[in-house]
């Protein structure tokens, strides 16, 4: 996984990272990133629940667009993908600050919670070590239901 980038707000970072890559910066390209941008860090969405929020807001951008666009950012390091165990995926805003965080996934409903766990981060290094691996990061999913989808059964 590339590390988090870091781009000046106003869209010249992402305008030139995209222009690298040999792609434009599309008003479309925007609307996703500024969603995850307003939302902060912590904040895990699907692409279907991307879509309906930029739907509320009334900012046009086709399902399959947004699909396009979180492989995209997630791929330059804007956006952390977590993959759900159930096949679905959730993206968040990457940050260097929260890199070696863990989540909690409800199996039914989806729900995802982080926490932060030195043990688990110990547990990483002590393993890629011992196998001569250099460490770049931790990252644990932990499959669980949660209150409400528990209470339900």
């Amino acid at each position: 996984m590339p590390p988090p980038a870091t781009l000046p707000p106003g869209g010249d970072g992402l305008r030139s990272s995209l222009h690298d890559r040999g792609q434009r910066l599309t008003p479309q390209r925007q609307r996703v990133l500024a969603l995850f941008e307003r939302i902060g860090e912590g904040s895990h969405l699907g692409a279907e629940e991307v879509h309906q929020r930029l739907l509320r807001s009334e900012e046009r951008v086709s399902l399959a667009t947004v699909y396009r666009t979180l492989r995209l950012l997630s791929s330059m390091g804007l956006l952390q993908e977590l993959e759900l165990p159930e096949g679905g995926r959730r993206f968040e805003l990457a940050s260097d600050a929260r890199r070696d965080h863990h989540h909690l996934v409800c199996v039914r409903c989806g729900r995802t919670e982080e926490f932060e766990n030195s043990a688990v981060l110990q547990a990483g290094e002590q393993a890629a070590g011992g196998h001569g691996f250099r460490l770049l990061e931790c990252v644990l999913n932990v499959r669980a239901l949660c209150p409400s989808c528990a209470a339900a059964e």
